[in-house]
C-alpha cells in the first residue's frame, strides 16, 4: 500500500507542484536557494514527526490488540 502511495504523489503532485517527499532533499534545495524557500523549510521536517506522533497515539488506541 505504501508503494502505490508514493508512486501517486510521485505520479500526480511532483509535475503539477514539484513536490519533494524527501525532507532531505528538500533542504539541500532549500539552502542552495535561500529566501522564501528556507522560510518554508520547516513544514518538511515538522509534519512528518507530527505525522509519526499521531500515527502512535491512533496506533495505540486502536490498532493495538494487547490487553491492558
Amino acid at each position: 500500500m505504501l508503494s502505490e502511495l508514493f508512486f501517486l504523489i510521485h505520479l500526480i503532485s511532483i509535475p503539477v507542484t514539484n513536490t519533494s517527499v524527501n525532507p532531505e532533499r528538500s533542504t539541500g534545495v532549500a539552502l542552495y536557494v535561500g529566501g522564501w524557500a528556507i522560510s518554508q523549510l520547516w513544514l518538511f521536517w515538522i509534519a512528518p514527526i507530527i505525522g509519526a506522533v499521531l500515527g502512535g497515539i491512533v496506533y495505540r488506541f486502536l490498532g493495538s490488540n494487547e490487553e491492558k
